[in-house]
């Protein structure tokens, strides 16, 4: 965990975000190898204090997501009851405690939704960043090369920018687009107002990583460019014409630079086999000539950014209906599946054929993207998997498909937490988490191995769990999974027991789903307990129920009795005859 920044506000500092947690790994000392904090510690106020004053700014701690416990979680992984201050007890009903907390304050939230975006807004694009602080640079994620003006420019696409001060901390983060050119390097010292990176907010540069003469390919006057002459300065330009645009003949033609060397050899980028090519795309802008040298971090070409339009940013409870029913936005972002080399096949009439080529020589990957969704990524530039291709919202089943569990409920919280927070709502990250964890119950197999479930079967993901933890104890081979995100509306209705999702929505479909399939409820949760009249197996009712399961496993209890098919028609002709006969004597 990391405290929450925005910018240059810290909106949640660590300590609160840790206090009442459990560490997961040892806590060290920054810059030593000293255990600060051992893992396994419910962190109280002393110990973040601890964590404070040695300038400590991300923790490892154990939560209700990753906990391995099969029906419920423990009590490591919950950490402190929030009402009583210690370690939650045994037979709390946590999932009512998150429940209520996230409705609780849902009252005070708006209804509205936000309207932002549009020209004002598109005008006031960002173009550079100014540090509020004084302190040293850090870079993240970040892949540079030094142009002819000796500054830095980044060629990554999710580099991160933080500010640390003179004590260790992270005092302000920021994200750093593709093309910005530093006025700092990593680790150097700025002063606070400082302006640390510039860009051109209106266009995406193209950017070589390498040096040498630019070499025209397929780029015909008339065909695939137009030279246009800027009125106010005289400057001609090449401006590269969409497909729609372009005459017969240059249909076919991909307008591309070539760097090469003074003896027309190609260059090869840094670290890999590949020439240096840089492919453009319609409306792309040149201010190049055939033949010049150029350095490495110099811009080949420009391409324009349309306008973003009115986005509707919603905020207040709908918002929060949409995260926890795991609703997949209108337009969401479009993410690389695999990491490799981009390239473009070849188009349709509304789309064109984005290709990603592993390193490893496997299965390359291609996706039909539409041509007015605006990409960002180029023609040979490297993508890792769950890169963003396209910009939109983030579809939380992509997400958790292509970075996994952690990262989509870290999206999940952070969303969550942004609503409240702009109301001035403070709630705990663990109420949810135990939400998400719901979310998160199903999994489905994609192989079955040794096991008894069928290929593409959606199960319990505890059950997976369980079988695969038996199979690999008597040596066979596992089933293979991948986890599935479900609203919270569909994870009530897929829940094992069949007497709570009947209780809740479509009685008639689920109570007939489960006669057909011959269910069997466990009576494990509130609802179904509450429903036939038994004592619920938490708060004061745990210890019945504890009580009655360890007699049981130790044979105190009668087994249940066993009543054979036989037995059943045998009773249930008895029944009819008995009815039938009292009718006759009628």
């Amino acid at each position: 965990m990391t405290p929450v920044i925005e910018g240059g506000d810290v909106k949640e500092p660590l300590r609160d975000r840790v206090l009442g947690r459990v560490t997961a790994e040892d806590v060290l000392k920054p810059g030593t190898a000293d255990i600060l904090v051992p893992r396994n510690t419910l962190l109280h106020e002393q110990w973040c204090d601890l964590l404070e004053e040695n300038s400590v700014d991300s923790v490892k701690v154990r939560s209700v997501v990753s906990c391995d416990t099969d029906f419920g979680v423990c009590a490591h992984c919950y950490g402190r009851d929030l009402a009583r201050g210690h370690i939650i007890n045994k037979g709390e009903a946590i999932g009512v405690i998150a429940a209520q907390s996230i409705g609780e304050p849902g009252t005070q939230l708006t209804m509205r939704t936000f309207h932002i975006g549009g020209a004002a807004s598109r005008a006031a694009a960002e173009s550079s960043i100014q540090v509020k602080n004084k302190g040293s640079i850090r870079l993240s994620n970040a892949k540079s090369v030094v142009n002819s003006s000796g500054k830095l420019v980044i060629t990554s696409r999710n580099t991160e920018l933080k500010l640390i001060d003179e004590f260790g901390r992270t005092k302000e983060s920021y994200k750093v687009p593709y093309g910005s050119v530093m006025a700092k390097g990593d680790g150097e010292q700025v002063a606070g107002g400082e302006t640390v990176a510039n860009w051109d907010p209106h266009t995406m540069p193209v950017i070589t990583e390498v040096s040498g003469f630019v070499r025209f390919t397929d780029m015909i006057d008339g065909q695939t460019i137009t030279r246009q002459t800027d009125e106010l300065t005289g400057l001609s330009s090449l401006v590269v014409l969409d497909s729609a645009e372009r005459t017969a003949g240059g249909k076919d033609l991909r307008p591309a630079l070539k760097i090469v060397d003074a003896q027309g050899n190609d260059v090869l980028i840094p670290g890999t086999d590949m020439p240096a090519q840089y492919f453009l795309p319609g409306k792309a802008i040149v201010q190049l000539e055939d033949g010049v040298q150029i350095s490495s971090g110099d811009t080949l070409a420009r391409v324009p950014q349309e306008s973003g339009g009115t986005k509707d940013i919603t905020g207040g409870l709908p918002r929060v209906a949409d995260l926890f029913e795991a609703r997949r936005p209108k337009e969401p972002a479009i993410l690389a599946e695999i990491s490799g080399i981009i390239s473009f096949g070849k188009e349709t009439k509304g789309k064109r054929r984005l290709v990603i080529t592993p390193v490893d020589g496997s299965e390359p990957y291609e996706e039909m993207i539409p041509k007015w969704r605006q990409l960002n990524v180029f023609e040979g530039e490297r993508v890792e998997r769950g890169d963003v291709v396209s910009d939109g919202p983030e579809a939380p089943h992509d997400i958790l498909r292509l970075r996994g569990v952690h990262a989509v409920t870290r999206y999940i919280v952070n969303e969550v937490q942004d609503v409240y927070r702009l109301q001035g709502v403070k709630i705990n990250d663990k109420h949810i988490e135990v939400i998400v964890r719901q979310m998160l119950r199903k999994a489905t197999i994609e192989s079955a191995g040794s096991s008894d479930f069928l290929e593409g079967e959606q199960v319990e993901y505890s059950r997976v769990k369980i079988a695969n933890r038996e199979l690999e104890a008597n040596g066979k081979v596992g089933a293979t999974f991948s986890r599935d995100l479900l609203g919270i509306t569909k994870a009530s209705l897929a829940t094992e027991s069949f007497i709570s999702a009947a209780s809740f929505q479509e009685t008639t479909r689920v109570l007939t789903e489960a006669a057909v399939a011959g269910k069997r409820d466990e009576l494990r949760g509130l609802k179904e307990n509450v429903i036939v009249g038994r004592l619920i197996p938490a708060g004061t009712g745990y210890a019945y129920h504890q009580d009655r399961m360890r007699r049981r496993a130790a044979g105190e209890l009668p087994a249940a009795p066993q009543v054979t098919a036989e037995d059943a028609s045998a009773s249930l002709a008895e029944l009819l005859n008995a009815g039938l006969g009292g009718s006759d004597n009628d």
